[in-house]
This record gives C-alpha cells, structure tokens and sequence, in this order.
C-alpha cells in the first residue's frame, strides 16, 4: 500500500483536489474531520480540561470557538493541544489505513509537515495556490474572517514556499491551470514509482 500525504495551506483547495483522487478510486483520510471526531472521546476531552483549562469543555464537548481563537494567537497553546491531539490522529489514520483494500490511500491535512506527519507517507503532494486566490477563497467560505484573521491564520502554518519545496509532487490549483490533468498525471507517476 502506498501512503500519500495531501497538504497546503489554508485556502489552496486542498479538499477539492482531494475530491478529485477520490473520484478515481483513491480512499482520502480527512484530517480535520477525523480530528474532530476524537475531540469527542471522554479520555480527550479529560486531557483538554487538566492541560489547557476547563474553559475549553462546555456541556461535555469542546468549544471549538475558543480553540480556534487560542489556536492561532498562542503558539504555547497550539503546541500544548497538539501535543493532545496529534498522537490520536496518528493512530486513527494508520488503523484506517489497515481497513483500506486500495493499492494507494491518502490524507488531507494543512499540518502535514508542521506535525512531523511526513514520515508516514510515502509521497508527499503539496496544493499551492498565489496568496490573493488564496484569501479570496477563505473569505467566501467565512465571510465572518478578516483579510488580517486570515494572514494570522497563513502565518500559523509553514509557508507555501516551505510547503512545495519538501513536496515530491505540486499541484497548481491557481484557477487557470486545469486540475484533473495534473492529478492524473501526479497518480500515473505514484503508481509508476
């Protein structure tokens, strides 16, 4: 089984391009979702409350909102809930991994290389998109988010730079160059190697 890692950062149009390899028939491990999903369990939300503060759980569930706030202005936060979260993840997709019956199998995830995630594929491919295209299309999906909250959010993450030069493959996702050519030609080149 071959492991591929889908990453970019906010606003590249990770999701899209990940859509587009489920369309041919390679099963994509949605890291944000998952993610959410283990913020559920009992022992998470107990970790949360002793390591970051009972602020974070209302009514037995985690407050994203308050996360999301912390999350991107306190790196000693966002290090702290990591710390929590990232090793359950790593775990979910491999037990995932072992149910698949495809020959590849992916995951999405902006944070590929910002939560050391890179040694668990085999192939790395980075979505890129120029910075204004980028902020457009974070703007449309959330109104509520600022050109700034945006920015804070982008600096949060490892540069686009960074991203696509410790890729294997990228794939433009610019809204001029056609997608469905470049993924074809990205899987081809997978199942060659």
């Amino acid at each position: 089984m071959i492991k591929v890692g889908l990453t970019g950062g906010i606003g590249t149009g990770k999701s899209f391009v990940a859509k587009l390899f489920t369309d041919r028939g390679v099963p994509v491990y949605d890291a944000d979702k998952e993610a959410k999903k283990l913020y559920a369990l009992p022992e998470v939300l107990s970790e949360v409350k002793s390591q970051l503060g009972e602020a974070f759980v209302i009514n037995e569930q985690i407050d994203f909102k308050a996360i999301t706030t912390h999350v991107f202005s306190d790196l000693e936060f966002r290090k702290r809930l990591e710390q929590i979260i990232h090793p359950k993840l790593k775990n979910n997709f491999l037990s995932w991994c072992h149910q698949q019956q495809a020959a590849i199998v992916m995951m999405e995830a902006a944070i590929i290389f910002e939560s050391n995630f890179q040694t668990l594929f085999d192939y790395i491919i980075t979505v890129d998109a120029p910075l204004q295209v980028r902020i457009e299309r974070v703007k449309q999906r959330n109104s509520l988010l600022t050109e700034e909250n945006i920015e804070q959010r982008m600096a949060a993450q490892l540069s686009q730079a960074e991203k696509c030069k410790r890729a294997d493959f990228i794939i433009l996702n610019d809204e001029i160059e056609p997608l469905s050519p470049q993924v074809e030609k990205v899987l081809e080149k997978i199942k060659k190697l």
